[in-house]
């Protein structure tokens, strides 16, 4: 009987490179397929899990395990939707997250694609994330590590691409992932995990912008909720609501910025209280499981390392408008507001405006 054939995107990562070693021992006919960005051409120094370093060894995972393995050349792409997308969003005075719009333009869209064009039926990647069929079509839940769960970065899918993605790690802890590369035999099982966005230099966002938009950047107010002048800021884009660092201010006590304002150039600041919010309202919704009502109550996560907490959500074409319990800190527009219910991903959006 002829096996079925999957492609694994292997970024030369311990988790991506067990995926397609599982997944081949499960009785697929597993391919390696490496997106390849020229990271030089962004400034980048070290070798991450897109450049040379991370080519190298998943090239070694896939002779390690005997299977095919391709490099797909992804500059282009990574240019026109996420750096170009990056710049823009921080000169708005927004915050965007590269990962989100990675998985959604470059992973499932670009290299899906590639993968069917190879007639592989599934795209596989080192997620910690959970796909369920139910008769409605698939749920994406959490991983069962909480603290490896990915399901955040993978909201904007759509029930086509879940239906062509595996997601093999979603039962199994970090640690026992490196345990199983040292049963495999893999050369990656002690290298370290990457946190960071693979095109910044040395993760140095602020030298990113300031090379490629220098000329956009102006100085500007930075004021209290009252418009009182506060002191001066070098630019909206190297800045972030939540962020207290590297302010320039003594005012006697820790002041955060609350509110981005890129038309006036001006940004605003205060005690911490003041960078609490309730509402706040979502665009570009993307609904994994469609509610029936206009009005569902759900936990919301506003980024990555945020602590998900209770909120009502108003529905209306692909927008929503949000209202948290509870105030929480620093709503950013620009970041992700991710919907879930019982450990399953309803959807999200991009968060567009702060309410009042």
């Amino acid at each position: 009987m002829k096996k079925e054939r999957v492609v694994v995107a292997m970024s030369g990562g311990v988790d991506s490179s067990v995926a397609a070693a599982l997944l081949q021992k499960e009785g697929y006919e597993a391919i390696g397929m490496t997106m390849c960005f020229n990271l030089a051409d962004t400034g980048r120094r070290k070798s991450g899990c897109c450049g040379l370093q991370g080519i190298e060894d998943a090239r070694r995972v896939a002779h390690k395990l005997g299977i095919r393995h391709y490099v797909i050349n992804m500059q282009k792409p990574l240019r026109d939707f996420i750096i170009k997308d990056f710049c823009k969003e921080y000169l708005r005075g927004r915050t965007p997250n590269p990962c989100v719009r990675c998985n959604q333009f470059l992973k499932f869209d670009i290299l899906l694609k590639k993968a069917l064009e190879l007639d592989a039926r599934y795209l596989a990647t080192g997620h910690y994330v959970r796909k369920i069929r139910t008769p409605r079509g698939f749920k994406l839940k959490k991983a069962k590590d909480p603290d490896k769960d990915q399901s955040y970065f993978l909201y904007r899918l759509n029930q086509y691409q879940l239906r062509h993605a595996l997601f093999p790690l979603g039962d199994y802890t970090k640690t026992e992932v490196r345990e199983l590369a040292r049963k495999f035999g893999l050369a990656v099982a002690e290298k370290p995990g990457s946190q960071e966005i693979c095109f910044l230099p040395d993760s140095d966002y602020r030298g990113f912008l300031k090379n490629r938009v220098k000329k956009k950047l102006q100085p500007g107010p930075i004021v209290d909720k009252d418009g009182d002048l506060l002191g001066r800021h070098r630019g909206v884009a190297f800045y972030t609501v939540g962020q207290r660092e590297g302010l320039g201010l003594a005012l006697g006590y820790p002041a955060y910025i609350s509110r981005i304002d890129a038309a006036k150039n001006q940004i605003v600041v205060g005690r911490r209280e003041e960078a609490m919010e309730k509402a706040f309202l979502v665009s570009q919704l993307n609904l994994i499981s469609a509610p029936h009502k206009k009005k569902v109550a759900a936990r919301v996560r506003i980024r990555y390392n945020h602590k998900e907490a209770p909120a009502d959500i108003f529905f209306w074409g692909r927008r929503a408008k949000v209202i948290f319990r509870e105030p929480q800190f620093a709503v950013t527009p620009g970041q992700s507001a991710v919907f879930y219910r019982r450990g399953t991903v309803l959807g999200g959006g991009a968060i567009e405006e702060v309410l009042d």
